[in-house]
């Protein structure tokens, strides 16, 4: 991929950091009107083949044969354990301290990238992932209240794990396959296997095909699935993987801030906090040493 300048870059986290923080509560909606595992395979599935007008007409750069094993591990951490375990972990806690927890891959991202990728590493850098993973917790810190649910937990994790190993494993391995037919391949196989698992275990007479729900499963197939996931990459391969990921803290930010907009949720001092916490960070991580 070519480099991006500044303007571009800059728009596409924009548009990457309100998509994917707006997917947090339109998810947590939709689970409401359909069981998680189907909802996880269907939502990604409708990306993936959405994807296909796009990929089929760069059929040549597929070589599938060379590079089927990098499309099949990219689905295994990057759809199938990333979005199962974080649609199944929605069921167990809070949307926003599960997705405190979820983002801590872009801390895991800053360390694998020095471990594997050759990223430098400086105090500075360390400062900004901690405080940033401390702004979010900070946002989300109101759902800590009640019972915790040791599964929600370790469900949470699980996501945030798979995402990290996700990024780098295609930042390592983006020169040898096409990013669009990467995308689309990992959503169509991780999509399948999900709704496959999905039509065994749960019941497709307990979907309530709603026009709002219906609505809310069409935007995140479309924007946050399909071309979110390619903005993502294109901005993993463009610059350094840690740099990128910390941008990432700012999307729980998003989903806070709509929730409080449209689901009348208190707008506080702790996510004012959050805020500060999670912008100086960014700062902290993006800041030549």
């Amino acid at each position: 991929m070519d480099k991006l300048s500044k303007t571009r870059t800059a728009l596409l986290i924009l548009f990457l950091v309100i998509v994917w923080g707006v997917n947090w509560p339109l998810s947590k909606i939709a689970l409401a009107y359909m069981p998680p595992v189907l909802f996880s395979g269907t939502r990604t599935l409708l990306g993936g083949v959405l994807l296909l007008a796009i990929a089929i007409p760069r059929y040549r750069k597929l070589r599938f044969r060379e590079t089927w094993p990098i499309y099949l591990l990219s689905a295994l951490v990057n759809v199938i354990l990333y979005y199962g375990l974080q649609t199944i972990g929605l069921n167990y806690l809070p949307a926003g301290l599960f997705s405190a927890i979820v983002f801590l891959q872009p801390v895991l991202v800053g360390i694998f990238s020095w471990m594997w990728l050759g990223e430098k590493m400086n105090g500075l850098k360390i400062a900004g992932l901690i405080l940033g993973f401390a702004g979010v917790g900070i946002i989300s810190s109101g759902g800590l209240s009640g019972h915790i649910s040791a599964a929600g937990v370790l469900l949470a994790l699980g996501s945030a794990l798979s995402w990290a190993l996700g990024t780098i494993y295609v930042k390592k391995t983006s020169a040898r396959v096409d990013p669009i037919w990467l995308v689309t391949l990992q959503l169509i196989a991780g999509g399948l296997l999900m709704t496959a698992v999905g039509s065994g275990v749960e019941n497709w007479s307990d979907v309530s095909w709603k026009p709002g729900f219906i609505l809310s499963l069409s935007f995140i197939s479309i924007f946050v699935i399909a071309i979110g996931w390619l903005v993502f990459y294109k901005l993993i391969d463009s610059g350094e993987a840690s740099k990128v990921a910390s941008y990432t803290f700012l999307i729980p930010l998003v989903a806070i801030l709509t929730s409080t907009v449209f689901l009348d949720e208190p707008f506080t001092a702790t996510l004012v906090a959050g805020l500060v916490c999670i912008l100086v960070s960014i700062y902290f991580v993006n800041r030549k040493a």
